[in-house]
Order: C-alpha cells, then sequence, then structure tokens
C-alpha cells in the first residue's frame, strides 16, 4: 500500500467505524434543524441529542450554545450545523491528541496497560508491538496477567507474530514479580520498548487496585523513572462509564493517557469528547475494528468530521 493511499484507507475505516455514533447525531441534526429554524427550541434539543450521544452534559452545553450564536446565512441547515459542530469538536479534542511515543533516551521505555475486563489490553499491546517493529524498533512484551493462561499463550502469539520476545511464568505467578523480570531483561537486551499486559480489574475492587500499585512499585525498583507511560484501554461501549473507571484508576496510579478501542461496536463514540473535556488526559490512539491496522493514533480534526457524519 502506498503512503498516499494509507491515510484514505484508514480514514474510511474510522468512518464506518463510527458509524453508529455519526447516524445517532447526523440523524437527530436532520430531524431537528431540516424544518424548523434556529431558536431557543432547536438549540435545546440539539443539546439533548448529543447528551444522549454520550458528549457529556457540560460539552453538549458548550456546543449547543456555540451554534446558538452563529451567524448563519440563511436558515442553520443540518450541514451547516454539523461543520460547526466539527470545528468546535476538534478544537476541544486537539489538545489531547498526542500519540504514544517511545523517548530514545529511556531504553527501554516502560509502558503499563491496564483496564478492565473485556477492553482489548492485550491486542491493544499486539497492535502497538506490532507497529513498532515495523519502525525498526525492539520490543519485549510482560505477561503480567498471570491469572488467565489464556491471556498468556494470546500474548504469545502476538510476540510470533511481531517478532518479539515474551517473558511469561506459570499462570497463578506474582504479577509484580514477573514484570519485574521482563524489565531486568528488557534493559539488558536494551530494548526501545517494554510493554506490560496486566489482568482486567473492575476498578471498584481495592485488592485488585492495591495490586497493580505494586506493579507500578516493583518496576520502579528498576528504574526509578519507570513505568513512563500508565495507559488506560477503554472499551467504547461502555458510554459514561468510562468516566468512573478514568477516575479509579488515575487516582491509583496516576494514568498518562488512553486508548480506546471498539468505537465500531456502539454508539457511544462521542465518550470521548466528553473525557477530553473533564480529564484533559492525552488520547494516543483508537480502535474502530478487530484488525491489525485498526489500531490508530487518534487525530482530532479526522475524528471530529466522522463524528458527526462529514467527509
Amino acid at each position: 500500500m502506498s503512503d498516499e493511499a494509507a491515510p484514505r484507507g484508514w480514514l474510511a475505516r474510522l468512518k464506518s467505524g463510527l458509524a453508529r455514533s455519526s447516524s445517532k447525531i447526523s440523524d437527530g441534526i436532520g430531524s431537528i434543524f431540516s424544518k424548523r429554524k434556529l431558536d431557543g427550541e432547536t438549540v435545546e434539543a440539539l443539546e439533548d441529542l448529543l447528551i444522549t450521544a454520550d458528549l457529556g452534559v457540560e460539552t453538549a452545553a458548550e456546543l449547543a450554545g456555540a451554534i446558538a450564536a452563529t451567524r448563519f446565512e440563511r436558515e442553520a441547515s443540518p450541514e451547516a450545523v454539523r461543520a460547526v459542530l466539527a470545528e468546535r469538536i476538534a478544537e476541544i479534542l486537539e489538545p489531547v491528541a498526542r500519540p504514544l511515543a517511545l523517548d530514545p533516551a529511556r531504553r527501554p521505555s516502560v509502558v503499563l496497560v491496564v483496564g478492565v475486563n473485556g477492553t482489548g489490553k492485550t491486542t491493544t499491546i499486539g497492535k502497538l508491538a506490532k507497529a513498532w517493529r515495523g519502525e525498526g524498533k525492539s520490543v519485549v512484551l510482560a505477561a503480567a496477567d498471570t491469572f488467565r493462561a489464556a491471556a498468556i499463550d494470546q500474548l504469545r502469539v502476538w510476540g510470533e507474530r511481531t517478532g518479539s520476545p515474551v517473558v511469561a511464568g506459570a499462570p497463578g505467578a506474582d504479577p509484580a514479580g514477573l514484570a519485574f523480570d521482563a524489565l531486568t531483561r528488557a534493559r539488558a537486551e536494551n530494548a526501545d520498548a517494554l510493554l506490560v499486559d496486566t489482568a482486567g480489574r473492575l476498578h471498584n475492587r481495592a485488592e485488585l487496585m492495591a495490586e497493580l500499585e505494586k506493579i507500578v512499585r516493583v518496576i520502579a525498583k528498576v528504574d526509578a523513572s519507570a513505568p513512563h507511560h500508565r495507559v488506560l484501554v477503554l472499551d467504547a461501549t461502555v458510554g459514561q462509564n468510562a468516566h468512573a473507571q478514568v477516575e479509579t484508576f488515575a487516582r491509583m496510579i496516576d494514568i498518562t493517557g488512553l486508548i480506546v478501542t471498539k468505537l465500531d461496536g456502539t454508539a457511544r463514540g462521542g465518550v470521548i469528547v466528553a473525557l477530553a473535556k473533564r480529564f484533559g488526559l492525552p488520547v494516543h490512539a483508537v480502535g474502530v475494528g478487530e484488525g491489525v491496522d485498526d489500531l490508530r493514533p487518534f487525530e482530532a480534526r479526522a475524528f471530529a468530521r466522522a463524528l458527526v457524519g462529514l467527509d
């Protein structure tokens, strides 16, 4: 695939992946503005629509207010409203659209990947490893989800696919000890990156969250500056529940960034806008499918336009 074809292919997948979210917003705007003037009633209806699309109460009010303040040349057409919304959403998202970058001065850059059950952490790690290996970087994978033998096996498959060594132990082994061993090996091999998989844990289970804190402490014994990235993987289908997950994980281990998966399976893609507005955490990447190339760095403007149904 040529360099020119690749971006177009990704944008098409992004638009397709966000189809459920964008159709809800686009169809709703069409219904509100197609035969009605821009007045208080239409602005209120738009605000309600954006709230139901998971953009959050504060963000919905701000965006509806921006539409109310816009001086349209004629009556506000659905297309014009969507264009203004896309620009305003992009302005909210641009400060948080930051790729997950490895620091060449830190070898390895340690990336701790966390999240609740079923968000796609292991698959996300595999896709990150593939991307970095494609750039010629060396990667070590740590199977610190020692509770599920299937997770260890899955990470080993990704290790084979990407040519990345996997540090794993027996099911039930101490996750913190495994992370320690993996970092020791990655340092010895002068690897560019160490990706640490962790067990899915409910954010309201104090003992499991404490275990995560232990992993962070043990990693810091090998490298006081590590982990350099503490990435929370969120499943977009949970909608507003994502806020509680971010709050709890950030409180426990100081989350440094987010990756949002499964946007193709939900009409709740607007939650990314709400999270950006509320927490301001970097959104490193988004996933819009199961394919290995369906996880890409987050681009604010492309996402904003796709979310409201614009090309």
